[in-house]
């Protein structure tokens, strides 16, 4: 699918009030956009004041043109006109301890180098939003689902993450293993009814 729009981001003349260097950092996260603050932008921006780095000067969430999230980023503005590789690594280091997935990556716009990163992996279960029986959808209860399946895979994060679609909703976990939260949930997703006809797919 398409990407077409990125949420919650600094427009043109507000990037240009600022100097310096930039990174961005994109976050293989389908996370909503105040999540994202909570999460990642404001205890990153507290490290990067904290030792003199920089600051955090925007964020932005893509979206797909389902309107389903693709990933997030966080735009980073560096105290220093010289490249600190030491200081690259420590936000790199400091967003993977935020629980930056694997496929993120960060982009140096000065020098146009892009670092992968990320350590933790995502699942995401797609439910059928149009076949399954009115009794369903009725007693239906996406939040509650998430955090049993929170609970069976051993997912610290309380943070919900999901998408309304048309026709199916979608839910993301990230963990250490994509394989063990599938194996942790598989009878459950087996045997509720919420969870037939659904699909998962790796998102991380």
């Amino acid at each position: 699918m398409k990407l077409i729009k990125k949420l919650f981001r600094l427009n043109k003349k507000e990037e240009e009030e600022y100097s310096g260097n930039f990174i961005v950092a994109t976050l293989n996260d389908k996370v909503m956009p105040i999540d994202r603050g909570e999460i990642y932008e404001d205890p990153l921006n507290e490290f990067l004041q904290a030792n003199e780095i920089g600051e955090v000067t925007g964020g932005g969430t893509m979206q797909l043109e389902s309107g389903e999230l693709e990933y997030c980023d966080v735009e980073i503005q560096l105290n220093s006109d010289d490249i600190n590789e030491n200081h690259i690594k420590s936000i790199i280091e400091k967003l993977e301890e935020l629980g930056a997935p694997k496929g993120s990556k960060l982009t140096i716009e000065k020098t146009e180098q892009k670092i992968e990163f990320g350590k933790k992996e995502g699942l995401g279960i797609y439910l059928d939003g149009i076949n399954l029986s009115d009794e369903v959808y009725k007693n239906s209860d996406s939040e509650a689902l998430a955090i049993e399946i929170r609970r069976l895979a051993n997912i610290k994060d309380n943070v919900l993450r999901y998408w309304q679609g048309n026709t199916e909703t979608g839910l993301y976990f990230y963990g250490e293993s994509f394989e063990k939260i599938n194996e942790s949930i598989a009878d459950f997703v087996k045997t509720h009814p919420e969870c037939e006809n659904c699909r998962i797919e790796r998102v991380a």
